[in-house]
């Protein structure tokens, strides 16, 4: 099996993220290695389901797991306290207990709301990831943040329950199309905004490499930063928002109609108009930031017929400025960032309306 697996570990938790080649069709061999229950529910939405559902199911089934395939729409909008309601009475019907584990198999979405599920279902079971989008993969999969949106906001009623173990199989790449890929995209070169900057320049010139190699020192960046503070607490796990303030905002005033992924994309280059500002972000660093998104085909520019009040009042009930007290991650060039306290409304105002 061409796989390795990347220790996530801090306080209180450690568990390996698999990285490799066909390891969907193995799932049950992996899990088996490191959960001893033998009951599953499997959460997936509709397009997962179809395309992977089948193949995980044998997999457990020939480890003696029984396992049962539990499905909901595809999209962000299923992420509320109402589906996961649903899923809850599903789960109880079926006969799942406190014996039993979850497994989400899909993208961000299903790792949300099944890890959601996992921490509160008879007071906290298991939870196995299997990424099937490449954003999952580097980014949500790690880390043990769990949720669900409330028209307030995205995100804004969750736990930290970290996942038992996460499973990226690089095949399930094959089955995205282009628009789903840059949205993966959008966080890697997040990550080499603000902690790798000879990424970043492997990115310009468009050396991707090895997807299995790519995904693995993606995954390090967030074990790094998420091992020293899982709960979002010193200011370290932060960093991983950056471009996610106003692309969170984007997000809910479109709707949810612009993909995460673009809107953080989005942010970033809001994010950097500011850093130039506040954090001595060259132009020309700037500009390139600009000009890699370009490249891989993500947004630097809101549609016009975004309302841009609108983002103002979501960020203003955005759950990272604790207090009401404005914490934006900033970068003073490819490679930093840091959270910094000196932004002001008007600088996240000014940077929207250069969008």
């Amino acid at each position: 099996m061409n796989s390795d697996a990347i220790e996530i570990s801090g306080y209180g938790f450690r568990y390996p993220a698999v990285v490799g080649r066909g390891l969907i069709a193995k799932a049950g061999e992996i899990a088996r290695n490191v959960v001893d229950r033998n009951c599953c529910a499997i959460i997936a939405d509709q397009t997962s389901a179809r395309l992977f559902g089948d193949r995980v199911c044998q997999s457990l089934a020939s480890q003696n797991f029984s396992s049962q395939l539990i499905t909901i729409p595809a999209g962000e909008k299923s992420k509320s306290l109402t589906q996961v309601e649903k899923i809850c009475d599903e789960m109880i019907k079926a006969g799942f207990d406190r014996s039993s584990f979850v497994l989400g198999l899909g993208g961000g979405v299903i790792g949300d709301i099944s890890g959601f599920v996992a921490a509160i279902f008879q007071r906290g079971i298991p939870h196995i990831q299997i990424p099937t989008t490449l954003l999952a993969m580097v980014d949500s999969s790690i880390g043990g943040k769990t949720g669900v949106n409330l028209q307030a906001g995205k995100n804004l009623i969750g736990v930290f329950h970290h996942p038992a173990l996460s499973i990226c199989d690089v095949e399930a790449l094959d089955s995205l199309p282009p628009q789903e890929m840059r949205q993966g995209y959008a966080e890697i070169i997040k990550h080499a905004i603000i902690r790798d900057a000879e990424m970043f320049h492997d990115l310009r010139r468009a050396k991707v490499g090895d997807w299995i190699e790519l995904i693995r020192r993606n995954i390090a960046i967030k074990a790094r930063i998420v091992s020293v503070d899982d709960r979002e607490t010193s200011g370290e796990r932060a960093l991983l928002n950056f471009g996610h303030t106003v692309g969170h905002g984007i997000e809910r005033a479109s709707d949810l109609k612009i993909s995460h992924g673009d809107c953080v994309s989005i942010g970033m280059v809001a994010a950097c108009s500011i850093s130039m500002k506040r954090a001595g972000l060259s132009a020309t660093e700037r500009d390139n930031v600009v000009t890699l998104l370009k490249n891989f085909e993500l947004p630097t520019q809101l549609a016009a017929g975004v309302d841009r009040e609108k983002i103002i009042d979501a960020i203003a009930h955005d759950k990272k400025f604790p207090g009401g007290k404005i914490r934006f991650v900033v970068t003073p060039k490819i490679g930093e960032a840091h959270v910094s306290s000196d932004v002001t409304t008007d600088d996240i105002r000014a940077a929207i309306a250069g969008l």
